[in-house]
């Protein structure tokens, strides 16, 4: 019964996802760097070097989709699972059924999960071979065992980023009612990580992400200047640390929604 309830609700959850228009601009944003690197590969008539392309590649994975694209995202899809049907008065159709309200935030949570991890993934996972397979060392490197477990790095630094994202912002939409000025704190801490104390880069999603990305990105410029150099975690840390991250956030969640009341007329 509880397995039926829960795929109801996921399905329900990926169709809304993928058919709300609300939505839409995910998809621009996840496939804008397929365009430019489609682009590069058309008209670029230089001869290419794996290493700087590898190191393109890891500049628009690290700066891009990590930092902006999954991000805002995820800030958009995971903070609208409750605060959304809140705001369009639909919620308590959800609440007044008969099911736990625990099977009703995982259900939400994974359909916002699978629905982020299809698209960034499809994204991800094209930009690289697109990047490696418009030139002749690259085609050569895909042939190669080191490019799968690279790839399959990329996807998995994807679905933690989704992960530990989607955690934060789903507390975000069950706590505050207006979640802009949360998500602003949220994307200075990620975005500026790098120039903080030690302490507040323990706090961030990216201080975990970095040491599981296949290629490290060059760090230029004035950032490069003011950089705090933190030691990394070990990457099985890392991973456990989002892990029991999705984890807590997720039984907080429950409870938070065990105890939630709808008045619309206040909220």
């Amino acid at each position: 019964m509880r397995t039926i309830q829960f795929l109801t609700i996921l399905r329900r959850e990926l169709a809304a996802q993928f058919l709300r228009w609300r939505g839409a601009w995910i998809y621009p944003l996840a496939l804008g760097p397929l365009f430019v690197i489609s682009m590069h590969a058309l008209h670029d008539r230089s001869p290419c070097r794996l290493d700087e392309e590898s190191a393109i590649l890891a500049g628009i994975f690290q700066y891009f989709y990590l930092r902006v694209a999954i991000f805002f995202a995820c800030a958009a899809v995971f903070s609208r699972l409750f605060r959304g049907e809140m705001a369009d008065r639909t919620l308590h159709y959800s609440l007044l059924a008969p099911l736990r309200r625990e099977l009703l935030v995982a259900a939400k949570f994974a359909g916002g999960l699978v629905a982020m991890l299809a698209v960034f993934g499809v994204a991800v996972a094209a930009c690289f071979y697109v990047m490696f397979g418009h030139f002749p060392d690259g085609r050569a490197f895909l042939a190669e065992g080191a490019a799968m477990a690279q790839f399959s790095n990329y996807l998995g630094v994807t679905a933690l980023a989704v992960l530990g994202y989607g955690t934060i912002f789903l507390l975000v939409g069950l706590v505050f009612k207006n979640p802009i000025l949360p998500t602003l704190l949220v994307l200075a801490l990620e975005s500026w990580s790098g120039i903080l104390p030690a302490t507040l880069q323990h706090l961030t999603v990216t201080y975990y992400l970095k040491p599981l990305v296949p290629v490290e990105a060059p760090v230029e410029g004035i950032s490069a200047i003011f950089t705090v150099v933190v030691d990394p975690p070990a990457p099985w840390l890392s991973v456990v640390g989002l892990v029991l991250l999705a984890a807590a956030g997720l039984v907080y969640a429950s409870r938070r929604v065990r105890r939630l009341e709808i008045e619309y007329t206040t909220d």
